[in-house]
């Protein structure tokens, strides 16, 4: 039985090979993670005389490379959880920390948990990818909810009350029309500095083009609104508001974006 100890770093891994009571089969080596390194070790590995078994830590993504290119050459590989590693030999005073001393580690692991280990399968990868995945979207998720509340406390200094205006619901590519309102009419000033006639086409105008439902209804409100609230005097001007609102519109609509694009990837993936 051949004990492959195998720790992974972002270009390069080092290899030791271990037998039962510490008979050492190689010294160990360094492999590059490219095609040729990958498939030099492959032919060495696949040389050794007895059953042979790869262990190696899945810390980041650096190791699915040499995990992929072992398993597709037929050999038993297991990746395992790093804290597993860090606390076996846990009882040494001596704490040696080098790439060759951990994978003769891993390898002794291998030997010790030999009928514990489990080998890899494509099922591990898929699992990890939706790990990521998911891990990715709930990350996107909380920064559109910053953003968003960004948006709700800067519109609340330039242009009080307008999302109340606003009860459509969230578009199927994650827009919202107080959003898009904001994105165009970031204060006061932008609607109640103009007849309410020129107000009302020049809204009518932007429901088309964003295709939401006009209603003249509803420019009255955000008209009478404007006409009777009054912005945070802090907010100095229509530049300082407009470049605000306008940077955290942007990040919304991006992040929405995203998550929208992000919920059909998955689907598909799923599917």
């Amino acid at each position: 039985m051949n004990a492959v100890g195998i720790d992974v770093s972002s270009r390069k891994s080092t290899v030791a090979v271990l037998r039962p009571l510490g008979e050492v089969v190689c010294l160990p080596f360094d492999v590059t993670h490219d095609i040729a390194g990958l498939a030099s070790l492959v032919e060495k590995l696949k040389a050794l005389d007895g059953e042979t078994r790869v262990v190696m830590e899945h810390t980041g993504r650096y190791y699915e490379a040499v995990e992929k290119a072992l398993h597709e050459a037929g050999l038993f590989v297991c990746a395992v959880n790093p804290l597993l590693i860090k606390e076996y030999g846990a009882n040494s005073l001596r704490r040696v920390k080098t790439d060759k001393a951990d994978a003769v580690k891993i390898a002794r692991y291998a030997l010790d948990n030999w009928a514990d280990l489990r080998d890899f399968t494509p099922m591990d990868a898929i699992r990890y990818d939706l790990k990521t995945l998911n891990r990715q979207f709930q990350l996107a998720s909380k920064q559109r909810t910053a953003s968003a509340n960004n948006l709700i406390a800067l519109l609340e200094q330039s242009f009080p009350g307008i999302r109340k205006c606003f009860d459509s619901p969230v578009r199927s590519d994650g827009t919202q029309k107080w959003v898009d309102f904001a994105h165009s009419f970031w204060h006061v000033d932008c609607v109640r500095k103009q007849p309410f006639p020129a107000f009302c086409e020049r809204y009518r105008k932007w429901c088309k083009r964003h295709a939401y439902l006009f209603k003249l209804s509803n420019a009255e409100e955000v008209y009478a609104l404007a006409k009777r609230c009054c912005p945070d005097p802090k907010v100095k001007g229509r530049e300082s508001a407009c470049a605000g609102s306008c940077k955290s519109a942007h990040q919304y609509f991006a992040l929405s974006g995203s998550l929208s694009r992000g919920n059909g990837s998955a689907c598909c993936y799923a599917a």
